[in-house]
């Protein structure tokens, strides 16, 4: 099969977007980051990117009414016609419009074992319940915030005594993980949308004891 083309939605530090262009040049994920985008100009992650020869775009939100900014997102993103976009940090709520666009196409990775925890600091939220495990999702992209089809997850045990940037840090390396061999999955035909759900021909789940 031939390496699919990602686009990569971005708006802050690119710790994912990194681990996505390592695993693609190692060869453990079959696809290409083909572009880029960020609706902040001024963030580490566009930097990562240009610094690697990706081609990257700059789409300002601030000022800009949703509607606008998600078309000038779309012209950027349908420019180089992608396989997939990803969601990588981008930390803006799409519109029904631009997620119709990429039905089935838009994938995110959220930092709590969903449908638990859904919307913002999932870490902290999980921190002061006391969960005893933790860890990431990788999922289809619909008009329900973190509702979408699940594509895998990734655990780990939790020490009591870790503080919530220990727990934070902890959960960002599985999403170093998961993120690049989900998208491997769906390169692959290992994963792939059937109705609501999303059905894989192999397991995805890693789990990791407390260290």
């Amino acid at each position: 099969m031939p390496r699919l083309r990602l686009a990569v939605l971005v708006s802050g530090r690119g710790s994912n977007l990194e681990s996505l262009l390592a695993a693609s040049q190692a060869g453990r994920m079959d696809a290409d980051v083909a572009l880029v985008v960020s609706n902040k100009a001024d963030v580490p992650a566009v930097a990562i990117a240009r610094a690697a020869g990706i081609e990257t775009r700059i789409v300002p939100s601030e000022d800009v009414e949703r509607a606008e900014h998600e078309r000038r997102m779309i012209v950027a993103i349908d420019a180089v016609h992608p396989d997939l976009v990803a969601l990588a940090g981008y930390m803006r709520i799409l519109g029904p419009a631009f997620i119709a666009r990429y039905q089935g196409r838009l994938v995110n990775i959220h930092p709590s074992l969903l449908p638990a925890f859904p919307g913002l600091d999932a870490q902290g939220q999980a921190h002061a319940r006391g969960v005893r495990v933790a860890g990431c999702t990788t999922h289809l992209v619909t008009t329900d915030v973190d509702a979408g089809p699940i594509l895998a997850q990734a655990a780990l045990a939790v020490d009591p005594a870790w503080s919530v940037d220990e727990l934070r840090e902890r959960i960002l390396a599985l999403e170093h993980e998961l993120y690049p061999m989900s998208i491997h999955m769906l390169a692959t035909g290992e994963a792939r949308l059937d109705g609501a759900r999303v059905v894989i021909t192999r397991p995805a789940a890693i789990f990791e004891g407390a260290r």
